[in-house]
């Protein structure tokens, strides 16, 4: 068994209208990580204050609120080793981050495709804003064997 976290990613209504579900999943599929919940949501007033609280009284909340309401987004729930770490990697942080999924796929840091927690306490706040328990699946993922060596494991896992 390895020492995993759980981490939550949105695809965003850019990448939806887009057509880049496919490639945003299947680049954290290549990493080995383990997709182990996932649905299509569309926000509204309440989710969107709830999930954006942080910034509810920053001049760019209107438009972003605009812009997150305005189609589906994909929700999912991501597992694996150092999970937020290589998550935020793959995603990147903005549009200059070439080779991550922003800096590949956008040029806007607004529109930029994928929201990702960004550390424990805020995965640990946000996946159940998304999923209730049963709809996370616990499986073996049987590649691991072939992705992780003991020594990749964290010392402190």
């Amino acid at each position: 068994m390895y020492p995993t976290q759980k981490t939550l990613v949105l695809i965003k209504p850019d990448a939806v209208q887009r057509g880049l579900i496919h490639e945003v999943l299947k680049r954290f599929e290549q990493k080995g990580l383990k997709i182990i919940g996932t649905k299509m949501i569309q926000f509204d007033d309440d989710l969107l204050r709830e999930h954006y609280a942080h910034v509810l009284d920053r001049p760019f909340y209107p438009e972003l609120s605009v812009f997150m309401s305005s189609g589906p987004s994909i929700a999912l729930v991501i597992e694996g080793i150092e999970a937020i770490k290589e998550v935020r990697h793959i995603a990147g942080l903005s549009a200059q981050d070439r080779g991550s999924i922003r800096g590949d796929l956008t040029s806007s840091n607004q529109k930029n495709l994928i929201h990702t927690s960004d550390s424990l306490q805020n995965a640990a706040e946000e996946i159940p804003r998304f999923f209730a328990t049963h709809e996370l699946f616990q499986y073996d993922k049987d590649a691991w064997k072939f992705t992780y060596a003991q020594s990749d494991i964290p010392a402190s896992s």
